[in-house]
Parts: structure tokens; sequence; C-alpha cells
């Protein structure tokens, strides 16, 4: 990926975000109770940002449980939201596409006849449907065998260790921040191979994803965009220098590079991989790591039960990324029409499978809205995904919460919540942006 083979600027409309919220916003007397069903956009990022969406989609299991939403800032599109129905759509993987080409894994993309030349057309392989996406996908997959997440053990427990004796004593502070991204931010650096310092552009960039229809943080989506080609710029130096000098390294880049599926991406590619390994490898353990906190102040009898019996603990972490649900959605395009739940999905219809939903789904998840550390079935949560695109990293978020529950459990009689949660304006990633905390250590 030369120079002479960078990726052509955009043309872009002059969006502004603040106008499109502006538009779409939900008023303050607007509940999920009161806006008729006919009108409810579960993708409404206000949703999200207000901690409702839960209640939305519990109104839709019960009234609408295959619901056709028709005008939306994402234009018109279906929500599938009961467990079954979720599970079925997302291991069918030849009736319902998740390629770019179709439209993709997110609300708002519709299908193209062929690439748009602009830098917001980031394939990457989940984005790929077979045999594409497994070509692409096994080139990174040794990174996350169990044999090899065993060599990590020692480095995250050590600096699990190490940000934990550090947090302050009798004061407030911000749990996202100082411990969530903190250990998520420094696994990403180690999984790059990137030095440690530069870990916060990681974060920032995975960020950027997630904050560029956010008018709090981007006037239009181009602004957000050239952020996200700064991504490019810095990888794909490290890019060229490891594929140039055939380091044969052990990083996720160095695979990339050496790949025979993806040594020859083209730019948009290339970075559209990179962002997806950024954020897989970011939102699932970081938003996890931040709801337990959350959870066990709401069920301090849970976890009196795992301090009195760790063997719970393996179980208690699926409990806590189901109860979690870090990933709302994925999006599917039908490829012929298909009939679900009594409704026909028309062929290029747009539907979004709500992870969220169907792990509050109470036919499969008992008393799903609260948090059971020895909840039958937990492992079946739908947080990873099922079919050909279940989560890659899962392994390794699963290692990462174990080790920082085991650690939180020596030091602490509890972590107490002490403040206001602030939670990410996305129907995508259910993000929490602020956890003020309190500890109190043994």
């Amino acid at each position: 990926m030369s120079e002479q083979n960078t990726p052509h600027q955009p043309e872009y409309e002059n969006i502004s975000n603040a106008e499109t919220q502006k538009k779409w916003g939900l008023k303050d007397d607007i509940t999920p109770q009161n806006v008729p069903i006919e009108n409810i956009n579960p993708g409404n990022n206000d949703w999200f940002s207000r901690n409702q969406e839960f209640e939305v989609f519990e109104r839709l299991r019960k009234e609408s449980p295959v619901h056709y939403t028709e005008d939306s800032q994402f234009g018109s599109y279906w929500s599938v939201t009961s467990y079954e129905d979720i599970k079925a759509i997302d291991m069918d993987h030849e009736r319902f596409s998740s390629d770019i080409m179709n439209g993709g894994i997110r609300l708002g993309g519709q299908p193209m006849d062929e690439p748009p030349d602009a830098i917001f057309h980031l394939p990457m392989f989940i984005m790929q449907d077979q045999p594409k996406h497994t070509g692409q996908r096994k080139e990174v997959a040794p990174m996350f065998t169990g044999a090899h997440l065993a060599t990590f053990e020692e480095l995250i427990r050590s600096r699990t260790i190490e940000i934990l004796d550090d947090l302050p004593d009798g004061e407030s502070f911000n749990w996202v921040q100082e411990v969530s991204i903190e250990l998520t931010s420094r696994m990403l650096a180690t999984l790059f191979d990137v030095p440690q310092e530069d870990r916060a552009k990681l974060i920032h960039w995975s960020d950027t994803v997630e904050r560029i229809s956010d008018p709090d943080f981007f006037e239009t989506p181009e602004e957000g965009f050239q952020e996200l080609w700064k991504c490019f710029e810095y990888f794909n130096t490290i890019w060229e220098d490891r594929k140039a000098n055939d380091q044969g390294g052990g990083d996720l880049i160095s695979m990339l590079a050496r790949g025979d599926a993806t040594k020859n991406m083209s730019p948009n590619e290339f970075l559209g991989n990179v962002i997806l390994l950024i954020v897989a490898g970011n939102d699932t353990t970081r938003n996890s790591m931040s709801g337990g906190i959350a959870a066990f102040n709401k069920y301090p009898e849970q976890l009196a039960r795992v301090k009195a019996d760790k063997s719970l603990l393996p179980g208690m972490v699926s409990e806590i990324i189901r109860w979690q649900s870090p990933v709302a959605h994925m999006c599917r395009t039908a490829m012929e029409d298909v009939e679900v739940g009594g409704k026909l999905i028309k062929k290029w219809d747009k539907v979004a499978i709500w992870y969220a939903s169907g792990n509050r789904d109470t036919s499969m998840f008992p008393n799903a809205n609260d948090l059971i550390i020895d909840r039958k079935d937990v492992r079946q949560h739908l947080s990873f995904g099922f079919g050909i695109h279940r989560c890659l990293g899962n392994r390794l978020a699963d290692l990462q919460l174990k080790i920082l529950w085991e650690e939180i459990l020596n030091k602490f009689s509890h972590i107490e919540v002490t403040g206001e949660q602030k939670f990410l304006s996305s129907s995508f990633i259910r993000g929490i942006t602020e956890l003020p905390v309190k500890v109190h250590r043994y």
C-alpha cells in the first residue's frame, strides 16, 4: 500500500450532524410506552443515550416482534427482537447477507451496484459473504486460539493488578476511563504490536467510529471520516515496514501483511479490517468491564454469592456479557423473499437483528432483566453472535473479564457507584461513557 495507492478522498455532502439530530431526535415527552407502535424507530440513538432501549425492545417483543420501521434516519428497515428469530437469521448467511455491497451490518447501509470511490466505503471481513469472509478471517484467527491466548494470561493479570492497585482510595473516579479503557487499550497495543504510548490513538479511532454522527463530537460526518483516515496513515507505515522486512511477527498487522487472502488488500479494505479489529477488541470487553460494576451495584446479593463460591466466576462473566449486551444489533440484507414471524421480508429489505433484545427475551432467559450469575444456558447469549460471523475474539474477552473479576474479588469488598452513569449515543454499541465509582478495599 504505497503512497501511489492511497485512497481517493471522497466527495461529501455538506451534512450537519446538528441538523440531523434536530430532525430525528426524540422529544422529552416521548417514551417507549406512549409512541404509537407503528412509529417506533428502535434504532434511534436517543433511546440508548437515555438508557431506555430495553423498554423499547420489551414492547416490541410483546406487540410486534418482527417490526417494520418505514421512515427513519436510516431509511426503512425491519427489526427482529425475539431470541429464536435473531439466532435463526444470524445463522442463515445464504438468505441474509452481511456483505457491504448488499448494505453491510449496520443500520443505514444500502445495496450498491459498484463500490463508491469514497473513504466511507470500508470493506472488512465481517461485512463479506462467503467465500471471501472465511478466507480473510482465517488469516488472523491464530491470534485467538485457546493455546495462544494462554500466553497472554500472565501479562493481562500483571496489568490488571497494577491498574487496580493504583486506583485512588476514598475518592470517586470514572471507572470507564481509569480501568476499562486502560485495560483494553493496553491489550489492543499488544495485539497490534505498537508502542503502548500510542494506545490512546487506538481508543480514539474506535470511539470515532461510533461518534461520527454525534454533533457533540463532529459538526459533520466529514470531520469524523477524516479522523479515521489518520488511522490508515498510522497503520500503513507499520504495514509497509512489516511487509518489506518479512518479520514474520505474531501480531495482527503482520498476519494481515503475509496472509494470502489479505496481503493484496486495497487501502480502503485494509483500513476497514484494521478498524474492525480495533473496535472488536475494544467495545465488547470495555463495556462489559463497566457494565459488570453497574450490575453488581444493582444486584449486591449476586456479588455475595460469587465471593462465597469462586467456581461461579466463569458463568458470572458470561452473564455479565449477556446482561450488558455490548453489541446492540447487527444488520442483514434479505437476498430473497423470506417469511419471519408471520411477516414477509422482501428481497433487498434491511433487517436489524437486535442482540440486546434477544438477550432479554424471557422465553430463553427467565427473569431476563435480572443478573443471575448461575443462570442456566447463559453461554447461549447472543452477544458474540452465531454462525460464520461469531465474534473471533470471544475467548479473549472472556479471559480478560475473568482475570479482572478474580483480582477485583481479591482486593475489594465492593465497588460503589457514586453518581449517574452516562451512556453512548449509539444504537450499534451499547456503551457506558461515564461510571463514577469509589473502591472499598479489604
